[in-house]
């Protein structure tokens, strides 16, 4: 699951889709550089000058910018000298992220023409443009640049809200259970029921939440969150229910608290069993009435407020065991929805890789094609306790350690530890054999020589904590021939240890 928003729902069908800037009035340029877009599926935006760039920019719907090195307003073939370059400053200052690539005029004959072109180029790349092109750019380079920094890989999408060019949030997978979950809180949205969302930490409960916030009649009103795990019982009340001014130290002017902010929309209580019993009595009452008091007055404030809470326990359990109370829970879980692991959604592995290389790879500039079977292999067998918040930082550091256009663990070599099925990994930490005989190792008898070979040179990188240099003298090889194994396991993609 990707990050949550505000804005339009669409659910399954519509795509979110990258937004180019293309600061220029030349119409040759642009007509080239719409119609390669268009057929990438790729909205193009054409301004003329650096403000109008800056004020596309800032709204947050861009993802890559391509530019004048002299920016004409208004067709003026005259241009204005430097604007180019100082739309580039003001990008890397406030968006040091944002790709930019800046596109000259061809010059004329004549080697002064010519130095005029190399300063520009080598000023442009060290002022931090990821390239520099000459009109007219060839096809083939813009198309290669489009596929490096904005990737566009399919993936099954759940649900996805836009709000004109701006994609605020997506939901990806296919599998029945995350189908399920959707379905039924698409159902319940346009109700005003208070909405429990339960499942494991980094599953996206925050995201349904949202979700279910949109789909509702108060979609227009604020959407004010709340995490009550992260605030002690006195500091809860005053951020729930504000404060008078001299209501304690500090208190120096009059505070809204969330409710009185949520009126008219959604109050998300996030990790609500974090919150201490003796306030928990507090809450009710306020859920029940709709009303309450600030902290240090006696004025009765009324608000009309739906309630979405979040936890990452069984709460039932928790009310058994004295540590919720009955009548919240109660109050709290009118309709319940509840989100599925990982490790149950494996069919969601493959788009979920697919939508964090589309997120990221432009972070390192490197364009991926294809996805190694070892690797996704090792990811089907995983437990995850992390859910989708620890597939989403995997997925990224093998982005920037790695190499190539194959995404793969080859060279992040301490992930095969961390990634190892739950059975295996218990009988690593205490340095013992597995006690079930169906799940050790069988030797490695009728196993062809090469991948014996791998595995041994898999097994010791891995002991030397990826050191090729020490894991070359362990092999008794030399490093090239170790680092020509590895370049050749990963154009195969057959890493997976044997």
């Amino acid at each position: 699951m990707s990050e949550a928003g505000t804005g339009d729902m669409n659910t399954g069908k519509q795509e979110d889709i990258a937004n180019v800037l293309i600061v220029d009035n030349d119409p040759e340029l642009a007509r080239l550089m719409l119609e390669i877009l268009a057929r990438k599926g790729i909205r193009g935006h054409l301004v003329g000058d650096k403000e109008s760039a800056l004020d596309f920019i800032g709204r947050g719907s861009c993802d890559f910018v391509f530019t004048s090195d002299t920016i004409r307003p208004g067709g003026d073939r005259a241009g204005r000298a430097g604007d180019g370059f100082k739309l580039l400053g003001r990008i890397r200052a406030n968006w040091p992220e944002l790709p930019v690539v800046m596109i000259t005029d061809c010059p004329k004959s004549g080697p002064q023409n010519q130095h005029r072109i190399v300063e520009t180029a080598v000023s442009a790349v060290r002022q931090g443009c990821c390239d520099f092109l000459i009109k007219p750019p060839a096809r083939e380079k813009i198309e290669t640049l489009l596929d490096t920094f904005l990737p566009n890989h399919a993936v099954s999408t759940a649900a996805l809200a836009n709000e004109d060019t701006h994609c605020l949030y997506r939901i990806v997978g296919r599998s029945a259970n995350l189908v399920k979950t959707i379905d039924l809180a698409e159902r319940i949205a346009p109700t005003s029921a208070p909405v429990l969302v339960s499942g494991d930490s980094g599953t996206g409960k925050e995201l349904i939440a949202y979700m279910v916030h949109h789909r509702s009649k108060r979609a227009q009103g604020p959407y004010i969150k709340i995490n009550c795990a992260a605030l002690s019982d006195s500091l809860l009340e005053s951020e729930l229910f504000g404060h008078e001014k001299g209501a304690f130290t500090g208190a120096h002017a009059r505070r809204r608290g969330r409710f009185e902010m949520a009126h008219g929309g959604t109050l998300l209580l996030d990790e609500i069993t974090e919150t201490p019993i003796r306030f928990q009595a507090k809450l009710l009452r306020v859920l029940e009435q709709q009303d309450f008091e600030r902290v240090g007055g006696n004025e009765s404030v009324r608000v009309d407020v739906r309630i979405i809470s979040t936890t990452n326990k069984d709460l039932l359990q928790e009310v058994q065991q004295g540590r919720f109370r009955q009548d919240l829970y109660y109050r709290l879980s009118g309709v319940r929805l509840a989100i599925s692991p990982l490790r149950e959604r494996k069919d969601d592995l493959s788009d979920l890789v697919w939508y964090f290389v589309n997120l990221y790879a432009r972070e390192v500039q490197r364009r991926i094609t294809r996805l190694d079977p070892a690797m996704m292999g090792i990811f089907t067998k995983y437990h995850w306790p992390g859910n989708v918040r620890q597939l989403r930082n995997v997925v990224r550091t093998s982005l920037i350690l790695g190499v190539g256009e194959t995404l793969s663990l080859a060279d992040v070599s301490w992930l095969f530890d961390e990634l190892q099925p739950l059975a295996q990994q218990e009988c690593v930490a205490y340095d013992s054999p597995c006690s079930n005989p169906a799940s050790s190792d069988p030797g490695l008898g009728g196993v062809p020589l090469e991948q014996v070979e791998r595995r041994a040179i898999l097994d010791t990188l891995r002991q030397t904590g990826g050191n090729r240099t020490k894991a070359a003298k362990v092999l008794g090889i030399s490093d090239r021939t170790l680092r020509d194994r590895m370049h050749r396991y990963r154009r195969e993609g057959s890493l997976q240890p044997v």
